[in-house]
């Protein structure tokens, strides 16, 4: 499980009375800022321990093939010769080359209907009920969905 971090806020959406206009008392809630919507699926027992760990394979591949998107530009050059480095550098570009097939196929396995929820909540870390809105999908029904996806990674990368 992730390492926990936990911060206070007050949530202005979460109001005591939401009828009431006016100024109203909000409450304090304490999140786990380390903790993936998937993460919190498996600490409150709605995953299986094999899904969260194909899960996680999931989006570690997607992290280490680069997939996601930089914020910055990135400033460290490659090394110029295999006295410098250049070997490990081959060795890192072949590992991203290999997790890059490995989540493509990942993905072609669970199928076109059932990336999209994986995708959204494994690798770009959206909550469930935010996933449903994006995909248009009635609400409660994406943990079913991704539950289904998650046992069919589970099979992909044999975790289950």
């Amino acid at each position: 499980m992730p390492t926990r971090h936990f911060v206070t806020r007050l949530h202005p959406d979460d109001r005591v009375d939401p009828g009431k206009a006016g100024p109203q008392v909000m409450r304090h809630v304490t999140v786990n800022v380390a903790e993936s919507p998937l993460a919190w699926l498996a600490a409150r027992g709605m995953v299986s321990d094999a899904q969260y760990r194909a899960g996680e394979r999931l989006r570690t591949d997607y992290e280490r093939a680069g997939l996601a998107g930089r914020v910055t530009m990135r400033w460290d050059a490659a090394p110029p010769s295999k006295s410098r480095g250049g070997a490990r550098a081959a060795d890192a570009s072949l590992a991203r080359i290999d997790a890059h097939r490995r989540f493509h196929a990942a993905v072609e396995h669970v199928g076109p209907g059932l990336a999209d929820i994986c995708w959204r909540v494994i690798c770009a870390g959206e909550g469930i009920g935010g996933a449903e809105k994006a995909l248009g999908w009635p609400s409660r029904s994406g943990k079913l969905v991704l539950t289904l996806a998650l046992d069919r990674l589970a099979r992909f990368y044999g975790t289950g």
